[in-house]
């Protein structure tokens, strides 16, 4: 569903809090957001300095459209008033996940927010999982989103996974390389931090969003199943 249409107010906001020589296109669209969610209005005020420096950082159209995945799915995740959401919470010099979610004000996880460039199938949601093991913290689950371009099936990304997890442990050079880890061993003290992979497609064909889960069943750290269904439900909204 398009996002409404930008009220005044919500238009000198964007404004005001992203300064000039922000994309019209991405300033509109997040004005739409600000003016359909007064907790998203909060979320761009509480922000705007990092908004602002992602933003300015990103150089190409590809770049902008990363950066435009975080907000939505901010946006998306806002509109399900169970769920806080604090943004780079570890700092940007940590290169951390992009959101530190509290849900129900007991349930806390990590979630990282990507956007698959190039092949957009269930292999390159695999391919995005490896090259982002390495930003996820320990003692804390942590969930993966991959915004791809076509919807991935639930049974597709299992089994992509296994893939992964056999190329591993054949110690395939470039997998583990991908992973920045030096054998199977470092492979999975980083990938047991990871309790789900969420394959997000923002519209499909047919103009509905699609989020499919795969939760981890090797993780250290069990994701309450409540959680990452809000989460599934808020971002295929």
């Amino acid at each position: 569903m398009p996002p409404p249409r930008p009220t005044g107010s919500a238009v000198r906001l964007v404004a005001d809090s992203l300064g000039p020589g922000v994309p019209p296109a991405v300033a509109t669209e997040l004005a739409g957001w600000v003016t359909g969610s007064t907790r998203m209005r909060r979320f761009v005020e509480a922000n705007a300095p990092k908004i602002r420096r992602k933003l300015r950082e990103a150089r190409d159209a590809d770049s902008r459209r990363d950066v435009r995945a975080e907000l939505l799915a901010a946006a998306r995740l806002l509109a399900d008033r169970r769920i806080e959401l604090a943004y780079e919470a570890a700092g940007v010099a940590r290169g951390g996940p992009d959101f530190a979610i509290t849900f129900r004000g007991v349930s806390r996880f990590n979630l990282e927010v990507t956007r698959r460039r190039g092949s957009a199938d269930v292999a390159g949601v695999a391919d995005a999982l490896l090259g982002k093991l390495r930003q996820l913290p320990p003692s804390v689950p942590n969930v993966l989103v991959v915004a791809v371009d076509q919807p991935v099936a639930g049974d597709e990304l299992r089994v992509a996974i296994l893939a992964l997890r056999s190329r591993v442990d054949a110690r395939d050079p470039a997998t583990l390389a991908r992973a920045g880890a030096a054998d199977p061993r470092a492979f999975y003290e980083r990938f047991l931090r990871l309790a789900a992979v969420v394959a997000w497609t923002e519209t499909t064909p047919g103009g509905t969003p699609i989020a499919v889960p795969w939760l981890n069943p090797s993780a250290r750290i069990v994701l309450d199943r409540a959680a990452i269904a809000a989460v599934t439900a808020a971002l295929a909204a």
